[in-house]
Formats: structure tokens, C-alpha cells, sequence
């Protein structure tokens, strides 16, 4: 079986027909039926053909069989954000060229649209994206399950939360062995303000990363179902679990998670109006990331809007950094920062009918084009708000009513 493949793939990278490979050993004809696995050989013929392609045949199958063994480490490396051990892996599998021949070619490939969200390289994980949704109907069970869950990732990434669920629901968990998906499906419900199936989700996702001692993404797990409390809870007994989770941040050294604590505890002062404390741990948050990157503009847009409310900082320095963080979204080309700096600056400048025209004809419809309910929820207020202390009647009421439905 694997004598074949092995056989036809350096067959054809020697650029050698049946008839070259087999002039002195066999004929053509055995060899195309060696090659699709129609006959029995002789070892001594497979031996013979191994030496005219320049192989041993026996390394050739170790290495072929051992590629299922690669890619179910690198998938388990991926899901507990070994990204050492993640790239390690990657360059061992781009190096094994026999891999285009295996049984898990389009694993390796869904696994690879993973890696690339990984390093923000999104165009090459849509293109990856594109060429699996043709052979969809040529999948196992388990790489269709797969491929949900890579592009509910990918619909996360692009901040389309409701697309996730939509995709992330389909993944049937008889046939799909992976529960991290749980964290993913937990991470979009989160997104929607649907606070209960977030938290539900996020449980089932920590159980998951206990049961294979993934103690970074029990962390993450226990974050999100943190996130989901609301505030009729004692909010010291919160604070004393963030601090929790920023002391378990410390004793695994990993400064990417701990930036995420500061930003959600910053955020959780910022919906109690105490933005000076939100401002504190924005930037905590934003001096832990990458300021290229997405989670630091995303603590960059929090810093200015508590710094802004609370009157922490002068105009022109808010200016400046709304500047910062539009120039950093346009270089990434993300709609939905260049939205909300955008609306940060008409806001800071003051310019009321522009920012309620932008927030009404742009914004809102963007933001629930992505499924994004706290921004929509914000954002109707705000407009209701604006109509009724203009005394535009109708459009107050048109905004009331889907507040009330809500």
C-alpha cells in the first residue's frame, strides 16, 4: 500500500515515465498496478525500483507513517499554545515532502489555515480557506468537523462572532475528538452578550483543558467565565479573582495572558464608571503587547475612551493617540478599529451631529452586520439618547422599541 504511493511520487519528481523506471526490472503495466495497489510484487522488484529512484524504501514508509504521529502533535501543540513546540512541528512538516502523498494531507492543510491565524496572516488562511471549500464534500467526518472549527476561528479573528456560532454549532461532537472548540464557541457567545451559554461553554472548555494538563488555557477558560459574572455580584470577591488569575499569569510567565487579565479587569472598572482605574489597567494591558498588534490597539481604544470620560488626559494628547490607533488599524486594515477610532475622534473634537450621523449610518449597521451586542446595544442608547434631547420623536421611538425587544 505504501510501497506504491512512495513508488509513483519519485517516480514522477525524477520526472521518469513507467516504462524508464521499469526498463530491465518489470513491465510498464506492473509497475501502474504496483503504483494503485491492483497486485501483489515481489520485495525484490520494490527493491530494485527503490535503488533506480535513488530511496530506501523502508525509511520512505517510516516516514510516511510517521506523519499522522506529526500532525496530531502539532494539533495538540496548537490547541494548548505550545507555540515553540508549534513551530518546531510546522517546519519538520514543510520539510516532509511525502506528506502531499499521505492519508492526512487535507488535516495538515486545515491544521496550516490554524497556524496562519496564529501569525496574522489572514489572506493566506482565507486562500487556504477557499481551496478546502472545494473538496468539502471530499472530507472524513472528522476533517469536515475540522474545517468548522478552523473557520469559526477564522470568522472570530475577523470579528463576525455570529458567523462563529453559526459555523462552531455544526461540529458534531461524536465524530470530532477536539473540545477546544468549546472555548471558541464560549469566545463568540461572549461577543453577543449571551452571558450564560458563554459561561456554560467556558466550563466545558476548562474541564477539557484540565483533562490534558493545559494549564495556560484553563487560565484562559476561567478568564472568560470570569468576564460573564454580572453586577449584582460582590465585586471585591471579582477583584480578588482577577488578582487570582494575574498571580497564575505570574507562575506560568506568560505575560500574553496576563495582558488579557489587566484589559478585562480594566474594562470591568470602565463599565463601573471608575475610569481612572480603567485607564490604570488599559495601560498595564498595552505595555504587556505587541504595539502593532490587534489586542494592543483593542486596550489602546479602552485607554482613550476611559481617559476621555474621566478627563484624564488633554485633548491634544487624545488626538495624538486616537491618531496612533486609527494609522495602526489602517496598516492592518481592520473595519472595525478604523470604526470606533473614527468615532473616538469626532467624539473628542466635538463635532455631536457628525459623530450621531457616522454612529447612526455606518457604525450600527456595521457592528450588527458582525453580531457585536455590546457595541449595538451601546450604540442605540447613545442614539436614543441623541433623538430624544434633539426631539426627533419618531426616530427616538424607533430606537425605544428595539431597546424594549431587546
Amino acid at each position: 500500500m505504501y510501497e506504491g504511493k512512495i513508488i509513483k511520487y519519485y517516480r514522477e519528481k525524477s520526472q521518469m515515465t513507467q516504462e524508464q523506471l521499469g526498463k530491465g526490472i518489470c513491465s510498464s503495466t506492473h509497475i501502474s498496478k504496483i503504483e494503485r495497489s491492483q497486485t501483489e510484487y515481489a520485495h525484490e522488484i520494490i527493491t530494485l525500483l527503490s535503488d533506480r529512484l535513488g530511496i530506501k524504501i523502508e525509511q520512505e514508509i517510516l516516514k510516511l507513517q510517521n506523519i499522522k504521529k506529526q500532525i496530531d502533535n502539532w494539533q495538540q501543540a496548537i490547541a494548548m499554545q505550545l507555540f515553540d513546540e508549534v513551530e518546531k512541528i510546522n517546519i519538520e512538516l514543510e520539510q516532509e515532502e511525502l506528506i502531499q502523498i499521505s492519508n492526512y494531507i487535507n488535516q495538515y492543510k486545515l491544521l496550516r489555515i490554524r497556524y496562519f491565524l496564529i501569525q496574522n496572516l489572514l489572506d493566506k488562511a482565507l486562500e487556504l480557506i477557499d481551496e478546502i471549500k472545494k473538496i468539502k464534500h471530499k472530507l472524513t467526518p472528522y476533517e469536515l468537523n475540522l474545517f468548522r472549527h478552523v473557520l469559526g476561528i477564522y470568522h472570530l479573528t475577523i470579528h463576525e462572532p455570529l458567523h462563529a456560532i453559526q459555523v462552531l454549532k455544526e461540529i458534531n461532537n461524536g465524530e470530532y475528538a477536539n473540545e477546544e472548540y468549546f472555548y471558541h464557541l464560549a469566545s463568540a457567545y461572549h461577543s453577543n452578550e449571551l452571558s450564560v451559554m458563554a459561561y456554560f461553554y467556558a466550563d466545558k472548555a476548562r474541564q477539557y483543558f484540565k483533562s490534558i494538563n493545559s494549564y495556560l488555557r484553563v487560565i484562559d477558560s476561567e478568564m472568560l467565565m470570569l468576564i460573564q459574572v454580572k453586577d449584582n455580584e460582590d465585586f471585591t470577591e471579582i477583584i480578588k479573582r482577577f488578582e487570582n488569575l494575574i498571580q497564575s499569569c505570574e507562575i506560568c510567565k506568560s505575560n500574553e495572558r496576563k495582558a488579557r487579565v489587566f484589559h478585562n479587569l480594566a474594562f470591568e472598572y470602565y463599565r463601573r464608571n471608575d475610569y481612572k482605574l480603567a485607564k490604570k489597567y488599559y495601560f498595564e494591558s498595552m505595555k504587556l503587547k505587541d504595539h502593532k498588534s490587534i489586542p494592543y490597539i483593542l486596550s489602546l481604544e479602552g485607554y482613550i475612551r476611559s481617559s476621555y470620560y474621566g478627563e484624564l488626559l488633554p485633548k491634544g494628547e487624545l488626538l495624538q493617540l486616537i491618531n496612533e490607533g486609527y494609522q495602526l488599524a489602517s496598516e492592518k486594515s481592520d473595519k472595525l478599529f478604523i470604526c470606533l477610532f473614527t468615532l473616538l475622534d469626532l467624539l473628542i473634537l466635538e463635532k455631536e451631529q457628525d459623530y450621531h450621523r457616522y454612529l447612526s449610518d455606518y457604525s450600527l449597521p456595521y457592528f450588527k452586520k458582525l453580531g457585536f451586542a455590546y457595541l449595538i446595544n451601546q450604540s442605540e442608547k447613545e442614539l436614543f439618547n441623541y433623538y430624544f434631547k434633539c426631539k426627533q420623536t419618531r426616530k427616538a421611538l424607533g430606537i425605544a422599541n428595539t431597546l424594549i425587544n431587546q
